[in-house]
């Protein structure tokens, strides 16, 4: 993919979440303090892959978020959109073998570490990746190292197109309800074990599948805030 087709699809979709967001009415779950968890300290935001293309709009505004990217060209298109929406992005794993993926993930890991500890936020997709719905254990390691809470949230809007594709991205519309939903905060003790790790991945795994279902009930008038 050429650097004119790199620039010319990152501005094509962040004008296109730019008027998804202008058109559609926003509903926090909760709504008083929502932000709260990541105002006060660094946190990690995680949600589901597929399901990431609402994330320049968490917020508060000015609040520093730096999201996890592959180095995958498709994912470039995607950096270059989510600058123009204010994101800051640490470069994980790539598609150049086992050993470069290796080093770059101990990189991105130390960098969202450094991060962290500065005060800022990281958001990171929370999925093993190519197993949708199934979380790894990235965010729970993470959290022990840095002490900082892990913070579920759903995403959804009530008009959208869903692809057939491993994580069945969720291609957000305008003209309708866009909801956030944000999950009670998760931590992890700095001694945790193997054993507490796993219990505290099913913990994101579990309250990050809650957030997304309600979410999406929210949004299809299914549930009531």
């Amino acid at each position: 993919m050429s650097e004119a087709v790199l620039a010319t699809s990152g501005f094509v979709g962040a004008s296109h979440l730019r008027f998804v967001r202008w058109t559609n009415r926003l509903v926090r779950v909760p709504d008083v303090g929502f932000h709260a968890p990541w105002q006060n300290e660094p946190a990690i935001l995680v949600v589901w892959h597929g399901e990431h293309f609402l994330v320049p709009f968490i917020g508060p505004p000015n609040h520093p978020m730096n999201v996890l990217s592959t180095l995958h060209r498709d994912g470039e298109a995607l950096t270059r959109g989510g600058m123009r929406l204010g994101l800051k992005f640490v470069r994980g794993s790539g598609d150049h073998g086992k050993e470069f993926m290796r080093k770059r993930a101990v990189q991105a890991f130390a960098a969202m570490l450094r991060l962290l500890r500065k005060g800022e936020t990281v958001v990171l997709t929370a999925d093993v990746p190519k197993i949708a719905r199934v979380a790894g254990l990235g965010a729970v390691t993470l959290a022990k190292h840095s002490g900082c809470p892990i913070v579920p949230i759903g995403l959804a809007t009530s008009r959208r197109v869903r692809l057939s594709n491993w994580d069945r991205t969720c291609i957000n519309l305008p003209f309708g309800r866009m909801v956030m939903v944000r999950g009670e905060p998760i931590r992890v003790a700095r001694d945790a074990d193997a054993a507490a790790l796993e219990a505290a991945r099913r913990d994101v795994e579990t309250r990050l599948t809650e957030a997304d279902a309600r979410a999406y009930a929210i949004a299809d008038g299914r549930a009531v805030v």
